[in-house]
């Protein structure tokens, strides 16, 4: 008897215990969606909702093993890249993602909620130049799109001018997430090198939000895996991020994580 075909996600990201971000993340973020995931690790780190205490870098051709292990036996639908670490293993990446052939989204995590780094200084011009040249989407946050694109922002105006550096790198499209960061808060700016559309949210005001980025741009890329358009696929996710954060869990000592499971609540 045959199985049910399932559509897959990729996650290539690091680990966080605690369960609330990275690909712990990802993955309970690809199951709401009936999608199927998979994950490729790149760092381990040791942390819970206080602090990140250690980060240990995988080598490149640990991780490259992992990734060509998945790819010749279960091809994705799409796939999503999270804290990537290291110069080497973000070159490595790319090389891969030169060939495929489904929608890559980069999420540029550069450091963590509690400021511990996970990209090493002399990566962030690797990640720049050869892995945003194959994304189809990325999604910068606030800090991350200032680092990436040498502009401050604190408005809409500042996004859409770094969001055309951004762009240049050679994505497909720009997502910057304004958070609470931007003047308008939780608003976010897509750009596909024509056109600019603008997702307006509810800012939902509370401080557990560990795993928020993560969350984002891996419901994108399961709507992505969906065959779903790239502004659905935005705004489907923006509402999902929306409700799990109104229900974000208040566990732990620190800065609770977002509520992948909200509509199971009593």
């Amino acid at each position: 008897m045959g199985g049910v075909r399932a559509r897959i996600a990729l996650t290539i990201a690091g680990s966080d215990p605690s369960g609330g971000a990275g690909i712990q993340a990802d993955l309970k973020t690809f199951h709401q969606f009936g999608v199927y995931g998979m994950s490729v690790l790149t760092l381990l780190t040791v942390q819970n909702t206080c602090r990140v205490s250690a980060v240990e870098m995988l080598p490149a051709q640990f991780v490259l093993d992992q990734l060509d292990a998945v790819l010749e036996d279960l091809p994705p639908h799409a796939a999503k890249t999270g804290a990537l670490g290291s110069r080497e293993v973000i070159e490595a990446i790319a090389d891969r993602a030169a060939h495929f052939a489904f929608p890559l989204v980069v999420d540029p995590v550069m450091i963590s909620k509690h400021g511990a780094p996970l990209l090493q200084e002399d990566a962030r011009a690797t990640l720049a130049r050869r892995l945003l040249l194959h994304a189809f989407l990325v999604t910068p946050n606030v800090h991350e799109a200032q680092q990436l694109s040498g502009i401050a922002i604190t408005s809409l105006a500042d996004a859409r001018r770094a969001a055309k550096v951004i762009h240049g790198f050679g994505c497909k499209h720009v997502l910057i997430k304004g958070g609470h960061l931007l003047t308008e808060r939780a608003t976010d700016l897509l750009y596909d090198g024509r056109f600019f559309n603008v997702f307006k949210g509810e800012f939902i005001d509370t401080p557990h939000t560990h795993g928020t980025g993560c969350t984002f741009a891996s419901a994108i890329a399961a709507h992505l895996a969906r065959g779903k358009s790239m502004n659905d696929a935005v705004q489907t996710a923006k509402t999902y991020l929306t409700e799990a954060l109104r229900h974000s869990l208040a566990i732990g000592h620190g800065t609770g994580p977002t509520n992948h499971f909200y509509f199971l609540q009593a």
